[in-house]
């Protein structure tokens, strides 16, 4: 008989926690429905006292969600614990995760305590939690880089307080696989009330070995894996959802299963991107791009005489269908909303309409179509209600003269014109649209990406604007590379210009 893995995702609390990818409360309840779609048995959908917008979509997708368990994150502060439980207040099964910092750098220089006065505030959190909710889960912050002996005490102590789920974190990435492994057995068989409590691990990838951390916490005994979709994270990411599932799916002596429909993670993946703007590497496990690509004759050759030769998993097991339809200019509503279906997007009538006008135009003007183009165009409806738009704009640029833009703007229903020169197309686009919005901004950061090879390739822009010492980040794609650095550019000012 198999043990059962439960799967903790945080993708809408520590994924989002990423500069540039944060969700609006709608996005996060179409994430939150996708996840639970997708089979997670927990989802961490905030920190509820950090923000009235992290109150309010930890309300609403506890309304939204039904089986699920909803999670909320606190500090092992009573008023960060009361106002989570009020967040919770909707959720069919609700759940505080409370903790602390337990190592010697915690403690010393974040806390300026001492060990024993860590494990009684550790033990007062865990209570006060338990007056709100029966499942409270405890998390030892930077238990990756805690000593066993005293990390073990702090896990019986809140174990005796009334945790039900002991949450040994390695905060900083920093452990070994062996060493991490070597930490969940030491509590496995040190800690007294242990197997009355689910242990969870929850890896973070700054040395590149949170999967491999995760995977050896459950082979030594975790029964809940903390994890995000596309690994995303703060710093380098969190342990990926997608890789903990396929591993268990692909080493069946394990004897491990998850409630992972792996055949939906293709879709979640892409969807998470393109919410959250933030492109999935091509050689990503799993769900890159070139995850299930050859280009070596050799394997070729071996995977057109035996798939097996050079793949240990069946692309249609995470949802990638070898003989999807095949979008053209020649392909209708019907087939772009089943392609959209099967990334986990539905739209009603009206923005399929706009999305199929949109798709034509597209179409028109590249060779192919692929699902991260289809992404970004639904992706752009997000900015349709924004104060500053794009009437038009026009570039001149060539060899041996001057780049000069032509723009025009409608902010809030007024237009606006200008012209400027510059060291290039976008700059010379970007320096007009500064002609008419007369603020002191600086661009931090300016990231070009091509979706696909081509010249014809839509083209995504990350670009981060400074004003008043805030940075803000905006997004855009588009086969007119100049045009999406404008969007973009203008999509960072509609999040201060208000």
């Amino acid at each position: 008989m198999s043990d059962r893995l439960f799967i903790f995702d945080t993708t809408l609390r520590d994924g989002e926690q990423v500069p540039g990818c944060q969700l609006n409360t709608v996005e996060k309840i179409q994430v939150a429905k996708a996840l639970e779609g997708l089979g997670v048995d927990v989802i961490e959908a905030g920190f509820p006292v950090s923000s009235p917008g992290d109150f309010n979509s930890v309300v609403e997708i506890s309304k939204a969600v039904t089986w699920p368990t909803i999670c909320a994150l606190t500090r092992a502060v009573e008023n960060d614990i009361k106002v989570a439980a009020e967040a919770l207040k909707y959720a069919k099964h609700g759940r505080i995760h409370t903790g602390i910092g337990t190592s010697d750098y915690h403690i010393k220089y974040k806390f300026n305590s001492t060990r024993e006065e860590i494990i009684e505030r550790a033990v007062s959190a865990v209570k006060y939690a338990k007056k709100f909710v029966e499942d409270v889960q405890f998390y030892a912050e930077d238990a990756g880089r805690t000593d066993n002996e005293y990390l073990a005490r702090v896990i019986e102590a809140v174990i005796k307080a009334g945790a039900t789920v002991v949450n040994i974190p390695d905060t900083t990435g920093y452990c070994l696989p062996d060493e991490f492994g070597r930490k969940i057995r030491f509590l496995k068989e040190n800690v007294e009330g242990i197997d009355k409590v689910t242990i969870a691990t929850h890896c973070h990838n700054d040395l590149g070995m949170a999967t491999a951390n995760t995977i050896s916490g459950i082979l030594n005994g975790a029964r809940q894996a903390e994890v995000t979709i596309n690994g995303i994270g703060e710093r380098a990411g969190n342990t990926s959802l997608e890789e903990v599932a396929m591993i268990f799916k692909s080493h069946h002596d394990l004897n491990i299963e998850t409630n992972i429909n792996t055949q939906k993670i293709y879709g979640i993946s892409r969807m998470v991107s393109s919410l959250m703007n933030m492109p999935v590497q091509p050689n990503k496990a799993i769900v890159g791009r070139n995850a299930f690509a050859h280009s070596s004759g050799i394997h070729q050759d071996g995977v057109l005489k035996n798939r097996e030769s050079y793949e240990i998993i069946d692309p249609k097991d995470v949802g990638i269908d070898e003989n999807s339809i095949v979008l053209t200019a020649r392909s209708g509503r019907a087939a772009l909303k089943h392609r959209l279906h099967i990334l986990g997007v539905e739209l009603d009538k009206e923005k399929l309409d706009k999305a199929y006008s949109d798709f034509l135009k597209l179409a028109d003007r590249k060779k192919d179509i692929n699902d991260d183009d289809i992404l970004m165009l639904v992706g752009k409806d997000r900015s349709a209600n924004a104060r500053i738009a794009i009437d038009y704009l026009q570039v001149t640029s060539g060899i041996g003269m001057r780049p000069v833009a032509s723009i025009g703007l409608n902010i809030a229903g007024e237009k606006f014109e200008a012209a400027a020169s510059g060291n290039g197309p976008v700059d010379a686009a970007i320096n007009a649209v500064k002609q008419i919005i007369h603020r002191k901004m600086t661009v931090q950061e300016f990231l070009i990406q091509a979706i696909t090879k081509g010249s014809d390739d839509v083209g995504k822009v990350h670009i981060t604007v400074s004003y008043e010492g805030v940075h803000y980040y905006g997004f855009s794609a588009n086969t007119d590379i100049v045009a999406a650095s404008v969007e973009a550019f203008i999509d960072a000012i509609n999040k201060f210009i208000v």
